[in-house]
């Protein structure tokens, strides 16, 4: 029997305005897969991750998490799926004037939890799980980029999520800062059975990751593939990963 996908993607259109970002798009993400989103810039990658944290509604069509369809869901039940889904946003997006111990603790704060021995025992076992022990008492001015985006990854984590969402988490980091997200990446998935979504214009770690590829064009998936067969087979994506892609 096949098991129910974890993410669906039901006919999903987007407009703001006159304006179309997605037109009639449908794929579904299995528990434990690592899906890398591709595609030109302006083509809605982001957009996506957006449906599926809430952040915004399709205009038409559906998308739903574990069966349930985000836009039946009422503030308690959106909040109660934000706990399954984490997200590291593109800059990190941690809070200036709090320490790294605050920032990751502020989501378990949000979602309820009171008991301060249980806080600190969480954030240091995020801290750990990427490679930043005994950074707690740091503020985010005081790290390298590669440490502000494990940082984020950490806070994504801090609720024990079945999905994180990346939005292009390695952009702007050295080679060996990269190698540490993708290898973190492959981790959460290997000893956590975590299930991504990544959102990248970097190849080689999209080569790294990936489970599966959608290559977005003219808001339309063209491309939705296992990986090996997409590197081999799929002369879009190659295209597009020679920069020879014309939209």
């Amino acid at each position: 029997m096949t098991t129910p996908p974890l993410i669906d993607f039901r006919n999903v259109s987007v407009r703001f305005g006159k304006t179309v970002i997605h037109r009639d798009i449908s794929f579904a993400v299995h528990e434990r897969e690592v899906v890398t989103l591709l595609g030109p810039s302006g083509t809605g990658k982001t957009v996506l991750l957006k449906l599926l944290i809430g952040l915004l509604t399709p205009t038409s069509g559906d998308v739903l998490v574990e069966g349930s369809n985000l836009a039946q869901l009422d503030r308690e039940g959106l909040r109660q799926m934000r706990k399954e889904v984490g997200m590291l946003f593109q800059g990190a997006a941690l809070f200036d004037s709090l320490t790294v111990f605050e920032n990751i603790a502020f989501p378990l704060r949000e979602y309820g939890e009171r008991d301060e021995a249980r806080i600190a025992v969480v954030v240091e076992e995020k801290l750990g799980l990427v490679g930043l022990s005994g950074f707690a008492q740091r503020f985010p001015a005081q790290l390298s980029g590669g440490q502000r985006k494990r940082v984020g990854l950490a806070r994504a984590l801090a609720s024990s999520p079945r999905v994180v969402l990346f939005d292009e988490p390695t952009t702007g980091l050295d080679p060996t800062s990269r190698n540490r997200i993708d290898d973190l990446i492959i981790r959460l998935r290997d000893e956590l059975g975590i299930t991504s979504i990544v959102v990248t214009h970097d190849m080689e770690s999209a080569r790294r990751i990936s489970d599966r590829i959608i290559l977005l064009s003219q808001g339309a998936v063209i491309v939705d593939a296992p990986a090996p067969a997409v590197w081999e087979d799929a002369e879009p994506v190659r295209r597009f990963a020679s920069g020879q892609w014309v939209d």
